[in-house]
């Protein structure tokens, strides 16, 4: 049986209020993907939050009615509560109390089936935990036994601290290893044009990326049904041939631990060389979600990457008004659906476009003996011209300058150890 939770959301004013009710409307979806039933919203105009409790005595004891009336087991507040008024509300209304940052991290958890995402997922719930743990005194405490450990001892609470920390620790150390294996695979994709779904939970993202790679990842109508990353080999034609890669949603007020803990999964946003910002035609909020969008980008440091806007979802569009709007107010944007295919090949056409602008010719002098770093020129772009010339090997390659800088790099780095090898 479904718990039945309480939704409660807090305006500083009349204005502020409906944002703050559009606000509920998604926390309602995010309690219905984790399995709760929503039986009330309730919206407290408040200039002046309450310390004690966000809302104020006044709205405890309605809360607490409402409780009894409506027999609910859970309530969940919009904002970020602090310990102390988690531990008041809990105490005044009585029934257990969480924000919308912990129903966050617990879909997270519900949708994390991988290795890498259970790690992620659990830093980050520990983290948060780590910051909320409060103690209750000396009934906590842990007596012992015999001369030297008479009194109260060590405190539950710093007991839970210790053992959440040495945790937080060894997950820091496995996700160090899995940033250093992806930087491993990327580094094996160097001489590929980087492009990374990016966009706000729900948005269509593992659809289009199906459409456009045959890959059949599971796509489900539900937030936050993608954690782990995937990858696959794209050919636009004409020599251009990229790795498309699917990545987590994002959503407003993401919690900042999971921001922290998913980033060897956001390094691909940071590494890509290009980005697809897909975005739902018909969210009614759809320029909000962008924003919300724009706004995490910048702050994974991935804000100044070229990007492409990609409204997915326009078969299920039913206002021509709609996408006249969107398509005013986004001119350079493509339109697609990703499960009928309408406007895929468009798209296709105008990312080999967009990426071949990016395109430069560079020369390679390479030792004519080393043929692992000749293929990988080769494979780096467009071979324009190749000749020997004094035992090297002379190639000229059309290409990305990214790719290409890479490869460059990689060339340079080899060579370097071969002149430390030597002397």
């Amino acid at each position: 049986m479904s718990p039945r939770v309480l939704l409660v959301g807090v305006a500083d004013s009349n204005r502020a209020r409906w944002e703050k009710v559009d606000s509920l409307d998604e926390l309602g979806s995010l309690t219905q993907t984790a399995g709760g039933d929503v039986v009330e919203k309730l919206v407290q105009v408040r200039q002046k939050l309450d310390p004690a409790t966000l809302v104020g005595k006044g709205m405890v004891g309605r809360l607490k009615k409402i409780r009894r009336e409506y027999r609910v087991d859970l309530l969940i507040f919009d904002e970020e509560l602090s310990p102390t008024q988690l531990r008041n509300l809990e105490e005044g209304i009585g029934i257990r109390v969480i924000d919308r940052a912990a129903l966050i991290l617990d879909i997270f958890a519900l949708h994390a089936h991988t290795a890498e995402a259970k790690i992620q997922v659990e830093l980050a719930q520990l983290e948060y935990r780590q910051s909320r743990l409060t103690g209750l005194g000396v009934e906590m405490s842990r007596l012992g036994g015999g001369i030297g450990t008479r009194g109260p001892g060590e405190t539950q609470l710093e007991v839970d601290r210790r053992r959440i920390q040495q945790r937080i620790v060894a997950l820091r150390r496995a996700l160090r290893r899995i940033d250093r294996e992806r930087t491993t695979q990327r580094r094996r994709r160097a001489n590929l044009f980087r492009v990374v779904l990016v966009g706000y939970t729900n948005a269509g993202k593992s659809t289009l990326f199906n459409r456009l790679t045959k890959a059949g990842i599971k796509v489900s109508d539900q937030l936050f049904a993608t954690l782990d990353p995937n990858t696959k080999a794209l050919d636009l034609g004409r020599y251009v041939r990229i790795v498309l890669t699917d990545t987590v949603g994002f959503i407003r007020s993401l919690p900042h631990q999971l921001i922290a803990s998913f980033r060897a999964t956001l390094s691909e946003v940071r590494e890509a060389d290009f980005l697809l910002h897909v975005a739902d035609s018909t969210d009614v909020q759809v320029d909000r979600r962008i924003d919300v969008v724009n706004d995490t980008l910048q702050e994974v440091g991935a804000n100044s990457k070229p990007t492409l806007m990609v409204f997915s979802k326009i078969d299920r569009v039913f206002d021509d008004a709609v996408l006249s709007r969107l398509r005013r107010g986004y001119s350079k944007a493509v339109f697609v659906s990703g499960r009928t295919g309408t406007g895929v090949e468009k798209l296709k056409s105008t990312m080999q476009d967009l990426i071949e602008l990016q395109m430069v010719t560079r020369v390679f002098t390479v030792p004519e003996s080393k043929w692992d770093l000749i293929s990988l020129v080769c494979r780096s772009g467009q071979v324009v011209t190749d000749e020997v010339r004094d035992g090297k090997r002379r190639i000229v390659v059309r290409g990305f300058q990214p790719v290409l800088g890479r490869v460059r790099k990689e060339i340079n780095q080899a060579l370097r150890r071969k002149s430390q090898l030597i002397s």
